[in-house]
């Protein structure tokens, strides 16, 4: 065994929760090293050496830095051979439709939850502000097409990569819980199908740990 892995990031952040979680059905080892975001940590020489973008996370195993949360995810899935099979590796069927549906998160589903998350979570309790409700109707329209996608994929199956739990419902996990927090949780819960996937993949004891630090505000 090597050293344990450093994840550099905070609790409440999206994409560091996405990485940990990673780390947890993998059952691997790990130090969760505190960047403030508050007080500007992630932009001060230290982190931006880790970092470049200046952003959270940024994961150490040894003398590898990674960033870019996806890409964590998926060295971890591919590093340890312990806890969940994340890649679906052994049936190259399934592990296509993983890939297939990581690229969904990352190009259909995130950039309409992110942002009406941002306005409902993001913008009162770091800017003092109020949620601009344009925004966040033309995000709900766009999110409810993605998740009329979603409703006849999970229809199929179970997972989004077939039966059995995978990186791509995995990759879900951070942003969904905090759109279930917004008076939009109903964009979830009125699809039969979405809803019965999200409290099965939200129940995984992964991510009830995970969630666990996932508190913005109180």
């Amino acid at each position: 065994m090597g050293s344990t892995v450093k994840v550099y990031g905070m609790p409440m952040s999206t994409a560091t929760a996405r990485v940990l979680t990673a780390l947890e059905e993998k059952e691997a080892s790990y130090e969760l090293v505190l960047v403030n975001l508050k007080t500007g940590e992630h932009k001060q020489p230290d982190h931006l050496a880790r970092n470049p973008f200046g952003q959270v996370p940024a994961f150490e195993d040894g003398s590898l830095m990674l960033f870019e949360s996806r890409a964590v995810a998926r060295y971890v899935a591919n590093k340890y051979d312990s806890g969940t099979d994340l890649l679906r590796s052994g049936d190259a069927e399934e592990a296509a439709l993983v890939d297939v549906w990581l690229d969904v998160e990352a190009n259909h589903f995130n950039p309409p939850t992110s942002a009406i998350s941002l306005q409902y979570i993001i913008v009162p309790i770091f800017f003092g502000g109020v949620p601009d409700e344009k925004v966040v109707e033309e995000n709900a329209v766009k999110l409810e097409k993605v998740l009329d996608v979603y409703e006849e994929r999970l229809s199929k199956s179970k997972y989004l990569a077939g039966d059995s739990f995978s990186l791509a419902d995995l990759s879900h996990l951070p942003y969904t819980y905090n759109l279930m927090k917004t008076p939009k949780a109903s964009l979830i819960t009125s699809r039969p199908h979405v809803n019965a996937w999200w409290e099965a993949i939200s129940s995984r004891p992964s991510f009830q740990k995970v969630a666990a630090g996932m508190t913005l505000g109180g």
